[in-house]
């Protein structure tokens, strides 16, 4: 079992710099998290390379 990764993402409302954290055992994912600082919806999709390298994608909710 991986331990989850922590990768810096940038909110799409506030621009606010964000810790999130991935998990490397899900080559593909994609949820919902509310931004800590204003709290809004963030659509995160991440993928991992064969290196497992984390590749964030964020976009408002509603995009």
């Amino acid at each position: 079992m991986s331990a989850l990764e922590s990768v810096l993402v940038q909110c799409p409302y506030c621009w606010e710099t964000l810790d999130v954290s991935v998990d490397p055992s899900v080559p593909e994912q994609e949820y919902v998290e509310d931004c800590q600082v204003c709290c809004r919806p963030i659509l995160i999709h991440v993928t991992f390379d064969d290196d497992l390298t984390p590749h964030v994608d964020v976009r408002a909710e509603n995009e």
